[in-house]
């Protein structure tokens, strides 16, 4: 069953499924974190959460399905994107932050992992 991300309960439920994770402050919101970082948050535009990202990853995404992730002129330059609630593709979806979480996994927690999605 792929999970699906309507809002941010489903975000925050999925994200703290993710080995070694926890919630905890990020810009004084409830985060999910891995070793302290976060990796998703609510973001700063309604209908829409945050996600890290690197560059590279950013500009493909942004790209290729502009329907799930954008950005405002607040996220340009900075290694993260926003992605809107309810996508048609929520596998896609959860890769992007499965990476965002393995980006910030200590090397015993992805290689206990696998891969990077």
């Amino acid at each position: 069953m792929t999970a699906r991300f309507d809002d941010w309960n489903d975000v925050v439920a999925f994200a703290c499924a993710l080995p070694d994770v926890e919630m905890a402050p990020f810009y004084g919101t409830p985060c999910p974190k891995v070793n302290g970082k976060a990796f998703v948050s609510p973001g700063r535009e309604a209908g829409s959460f945050h996600v890290m990202c690197p560059h590279e990853e950013k500009e493909m995404l942004l790209e290729t399905d502009p329907d799930s992730f954008w950005q405002t002129p607040h996220y340009e330059g900075w290694p993260g994107l926003l992605v809107r609630f309810g996508s048609g593709d929520p596998e896609r979806i959860a890769n992007v932050i499965r990476r965002a979480w393995w980006d910030r996994a200590r090397k015993a927690q992805r290689a206990a992992f696998g891969e990077r999605p």
